[in-house]
């Protein structure tokens, strides 16, 4: 039989389904590379819980968001089918075939490898059972004065309906003799939220190990209402007790063209997610019956699907309290952020000892050269928060405007905006009020900014402000000058710590200017279409992609270098992926670091042969998007808020912005070099989906891109 000959390029369909990757089973791969981080010996044990707790708060985020949404569309009757092929429902049993081994290896881990390495340093969690009893006294004691009179037990008979059962909540299942009717009952106790999930032992009544000075001791919380259930039914014999959770639909259904007032509307939703959507999870001990299982299905109308068991205790979110314990030989060293160096006091030193010392006047080094920042690298209190600070109290500032996705509770920034306002600055805020769960965070804000004057905008009808961007206007010697910064990350002091973020401090008057035309498309009404040099979306940025990515084609099929490097949260736009498979079959160099999501299948012969793909998942969230084309030796860098997913490109505003300074373009491209470089942290993606954790191989050395990240900040700035 002759063998079937090659296909040529012009033959391949890059829209058929299996040159790509689903997108629910590729976010499930990154959870499962945040869960491998906890497993691996090489993390510190604290940390290894958190990574643990960040496992679970994300699988919960997941469920409330994507699992409900393919539940509506399952029953919607939908039938359009994802780019990988498959339809809703198949995305659901593709879920629960992948996650539930993900779950079970979880909770195995946690009750077998990592509680036994917690007691040898003497941190407990015990179970009831287990304790002494001295300890079960002082318990009882603390239940009948602090947990008792705060509990609430709810029977489930035809007199009385199921509860409802408020979203993530933990519950305990109670199985019921009467004594006098001898008639089996079912009941309900919420674990209540409001008290410690961990219990604490007093000092003298802590475990103690020879040789380990005991640390912390604690119960779970559930197991001390657990074993005091006769408190709350008298006269009743306990049969047993099984712990159970739930997880609901809490997304947010808006008609923004139907919303005269945005943010009354948002807090009525957000009143509705309170009691949140319909039931998407039930969490159970594995050790549950068939009979209290069915009756909870029924209850909940959920099928057996929708259930997933666990060994030991049930929503390890909590365990971020653990974690924080402040031990510090058991978590990563204690990271000290610096300054670039063009922010630095000329001959300061970041060797020297002593703080460093910086330019009084911002706005002077702006002048003199455009400032990259480097988040958690780069203080963000230091410089961003500090350009904004300054820019609220200068007196020759005339105007603030900037954009708020996220901010902390306690937002300096905000409060610099409120100071610049009563200052008498015009001030602008763009406040995303559909930042999902920082909704009510962001309410809150813009109330406050709103009450001292601040120009309060909210954002687009139909589009969420994403763009990460500030303009400050100022007068000098009788001219104006605009001041920008256009970064990758919000601005919140506390995820600048733990988030990577690049951001680009200059007044190159064409910024100034397509930022002013940015703000009145976004305060006003505009249909602008050009702009000098951002990137916009979703006016522009599609588009530019495209081209960027297109031209590295051509100059490949013209025989020239080609090279592509791309960082991002998440690819999954299947126009930029296929146009990325052109680009390869031209035999043009790509290069993507994407931490999550990832829809472009690398390495299939004939389509992507030239393309490689790796994430990093370490000590820090790699939250920058940095993009780099060869352009035949005109090396083009840019940074900006957009990943390339449809909603970045098409449904958010967005800002890319083309680095023109030779020297932050060099440290860009260093940037990417080390990470690509990375032997510790960095996982590669197969043909077939799977990611493989890089491993330094013979007599090379161990390279983890962020702590060499920040070895060079202390080492240059």
């Amino acid at each position: 039989m002759p063998r079937r000959k090659k296909p040529t390029v012009t033959e391949i369909n890059l829209t058929d389904p299996q040159y790509y990757f689903n997108r629910e089973a590729s976010w499930l791969e990154f959870n499962n590379r945040v869960l491998h981080e906890a497993f691996d010996p090489r993390t510190p044990l604290l940390e290894r819980l958190k990574f643990l707790a960040i496992f679970s708060s994300n699988l919960d985020e997941f469920f409330m968001v994507r699992v409900a949404a393919l539940k509506q569309q399952v029953e919607a009757q939908v039938t359009k089918l994802t780019p990988d092929g498959r339809s809703p429902q198949e995305q659901l049993d593709l879920i629960s075939q992948r996650l539930r081994p993900m779950v079970m290896q979880q909770h195995k881990h946690f009750q077998q490898a990592l509680r036994p390495l917690l007691a040898a340093q003497g941190i407990y969690l015990l179970d009831y059972i287990d304790l002494n009893q001295e300890q079960r006294t002082y318990l009882q004691s603390y239940f009948d004065e602090q947990i008792f009179p705060v509990l609430t037990p709810l029977a489930i008979d035809p007199g009385h309906p199921f509860p409802y059962i408020s979203n993530l909540s933990l519950n305990l299942a109670v199985v019921i003799k009467d004594s006098v009717t001898e008639e089996d009952l079912y009941a309900r106790v919420k674990v209540p939220n409001i008290l410690p999930r961990f219990l604490q032992l007093p000092e003298e009544l802590r475990m103690q190990q020879k040789d380990v000075p005991a640390i912390w001791t604690a119960v779970p919380l559930e197991q001390v209402i657990a074993h005091n259930l006769e408190s709350l039914f008298p006269g009743m014999n306990i049969q047993e007790y099984y712990p159970f959770r739930i997880t609901r639909d809490t997304d947010l259904e808006l008609e923004e063209d139907e919303a005269d007032d945005l943010l009354l509307a948002i807090e009525q939703e957000l009143r509705k997610r309170r009691f949140g959507g319909s039931i998407v999870r039930l969490e159970v001990h594995s050790s549950t019956p068939e009979t209290v299982r069915e009756m909870l299905r029924q209850e909940m109308d959920l099928s057996e699907n929708d259930v997933y068991e666990a060994e030991g205790i049930l929503c390890l979110r909590d365990l971020f309290t653990l974690a924080d314990l402040p031990i510090p030989e058991l978590r990563d060293p204690v990271w000290t952020s610096t300054v670039p160096t063009r922010l630095r006091k000329s001959g300061d030193s970041l060797l020297k000892e002593g703080p460093i010392e910086l330019e009084e006047d911002f706005f002077a080094v702006i002048r003199k050269h455009d400032v990259m920042v480097h988040h958690p690298y780069h203080s963000f209190s230091n410089t961003v928060q500090r350009f904004i600070t300054q820019a609220a109290y200068d007196p020759d500032v005339l105007a603030i405007k900037m954009t708020l996705y996220r901010t902390s509770g306690d937002s300096p920034i905000v409060n610099a905006l409120i100071a610049a306002a009563e200052n008498g600055k015009q001030v602008s805020a763009l406040v995303e009020l559909k930042a999902r769960f920082d909704e009510e965070n962001n309410i809150n804000w813009a109330r406050k900014l709103e009450n001292v004057g601040v120009h309060v905008v909210y954002g687009l009808v139909g589009l969420k402000t994403h763009t990460k961007v500030v303009l400050v206007v100022r007068r000098e010697e009788g001219r104006i000058r605009r001041y920008v910064h256009i970064g990758t990350g919000n601005y919140n002091p506390k995820t600048a710590r733990l988030y990577t973020d690049v951001g680009l401090l200059s007044c190159r008057e064409d910024l100034g200017a397509d930022l002013t035309d940015l703000f009145n498309y976004l305060t006003g009404y505009s249909r602008q279409k050009v702009y000098r040099q951002l990137l916009v979306a979703p006016v522009n940025l599609r588009d530019r992609m495209i081209t960027l990515i297109r031209r590295e084609t051509a100059h490949a099929r013209e025989g020239c270098h080609a090279r592509i490097v791309a960082k991002m949260n998440a690819l999954i736009d299947p126009y930029i992926i296929a146009t990325l498979y052109e680009a390869s079959q031209a035999g043009v160099q790509i290069d993507l670091i994407v931490r999550g999501m990832c829809c472009l299948r690398p390495q299939v012969p004939g389509v992507s042969d030239n393309i490689r793909v790796i994430s990093i998942v370490g000590r820090f969230l790699e939250h920058s998007r940095i993009f780099y084309f060869h352009n035949k030796g005109q090396e083009e860098v840019l940074i900006g808020s957009a990943d390339w997913m449809p909603r970045n490109l098409d449904r958010r505003v967005e800002a890319v912005v083309p680095i023109q300074d030779s020297a932050i373009a060099k440290d860009l491209q260093e940037i990417l070099g080390i990470m690509l470089a990375d032997n510790r942290q960095a996982w590669e993606l197969q043909p077939d989906g799977r990611y493989v954790q890089r491993r330094p191989t013979g007599d090379s050395p161990e390279q983890s891109s962020q702590r060499i990240l920040m070895e060079l900040a202390h080492q240059h700035g």
